[in-house]
């Protein structure tokens, strides 16, 4: 995935498994088929999972993401991960790595639930219930999406010079040079702050589709309200983005902000991952047509 990612085999993780957490020894161990951008990730047995950064943590940071995971799955209205346990950096394997427990479910296809209607909701009722959960003096930490979109500009034009063969370049610019100025639409709330596809699992099929699980709530966190929008323009079609703006009773301004986010992470994925993860590029470039062909956005262009 990434160029200086830390390297790892099966026999190793294995063994790092078994010797921090004896009681784990004797279960089956599986490298989970396609695994996250940041970890790769391992089922042991059927309810836990192994997560080893690709790029390096601390054990501190663990602690902090088990702390997020934790306050994430107790204000979710559906399944989340819970920490089990965190390994330290060995010298094995120089990275802290962690254990949480595994949730069934199917990831999110962004083809497949287009036009799901039951799904936008329950992705409202979600983020709903996130941004009610109290930020007890917490501001946003800096990282990543939920600050300043214009913070975002360096990255972007970056994003615009390479993407150039994959998506039409002149006009996701015109469109984020409208979209970068929207002010916030109120304060930070508290987010998931990584609502992609991936990161969702749902059941069922079309219309009947529900979401039964969500993933990756380490980062839980304040952040531009807006943000958790993303998943509206990564997942659905316009009359299902309805359904989920309705849902969260957004108003322009914040609408718009959420389809700023959005750009911002779909135009990183479809070059960053165009040779090493395609579903990751695919995301991206769907993302992007989504943008770009919706009628409110296109009348900012026109």
């Amino acid at each position: 995935m990434h160029e200086d990612e830390l390297a790892l085999d099966d026999a190793v993780a294995a063994r790092l498994i078994a010797g921090r957490f004896p009681e784990l020894g004797d279960r089956e161990l599986r490298p989970v088929p396609g695994s996250g951008t940041v970890n790769r990730i391992f089922r042991i047995g059927e309810d836990l999972v192994a997560r080893f950064p690709r790029l390096g943590a601390t054990v501190a940071d663990l602690r902090r993401e088990a702390a997020a995971l934790d306050e994430f799955a107790a204000v979710s209205p559906v399944a989340a991960p819970r920490p089990y346990g965190i390994g330290a950096a060995t010298p094995d394997h120089p990275s802290a790595w962690s254990v949480q427990t595994w949730v069934e479910g199917d990831p999110a296809d962004p083809t497949r639930f287009a036009d799901s209607a039951r799904l936008a909701r329950d992705l409202a009722a979600l983020i709903v219930a996130l941004r009610r959960t109290d930020l007890r003096g917490r501001v946003f930490d800096g990282q990543g999406r939920g600050g300043e979109l214009s913070d975002h500009d360096d990255w972007l034009t970056e994003c615009f010079a390479r993407s150039g063969h994959l998506v039409d370049v002149p006009r996701a610019a015109a469109l984020w040079q409208e979209l970068r100025t929207i002010p916030a639409a109120g304060p930070p709330a508290m987010s998931h702050r990584d609502l992609t596809p991936f990161n969702l699992l749902a059941q069922g099929l079309g219309n009947d589709a529900r979401l039964v699980g969500v993933l990756d709530g380490g980062g839980f966190g304040p952040a531009d309200r807006a943000l958790d929008l993303v998943a509206a323009w990564h997942l659905f079609d316009a009359p299902a983005r309805r359904q989920l703006r309705d849902g969260v009773a957004a108003e322009d301004g914040e609408w718009l902000r959420g389809a700023a986010w959005a750009l911002q992470q779909a135009m990183g994925l479809v070059w960053y991952y165009e040779h090493t993860s395609p579903d990751l590029s695919a995301l991206g470039r769907s993302t992007m047509r989504r943008l770009l062909t919706d009628v409110d956005l296109s009348a900012l262009l026109d």
